[in-house]
């Protein structure tokens, strides 16, 4: 049975646009629950969903999969 960590990555923020791309702390904020998801050793797949092409690019840069 594989283990599946989904990332929800809405683009449009209301409140602080772009905000999943946003620098923090070095990275892009969308980074660190990738990384945090990849440390836990608990997914054998990260899945981020988003709308979004500068997310899907980032998300992939830090290795998570982007199919949708």
């Amino acid at each position: 049975m594989s283990r599946i960590a989904i990332i929800p990555a809405r683009g449009g923020s209301k409140r602080i646009p772009r905000k999943n791309i946003k620098d923090f702390c070095g990275k892009p904020m969308i980074s660190h629950s990738i990384e945090t998801a990849k440390k836990s050793g608990l997914f054998d797949d990260i899945i981020v969903s988003t709308d979004s092409n500068e997310i899907a690019e980032v998300s992939i840069t830090y290795g998570a999969n982007v199919p949708f």
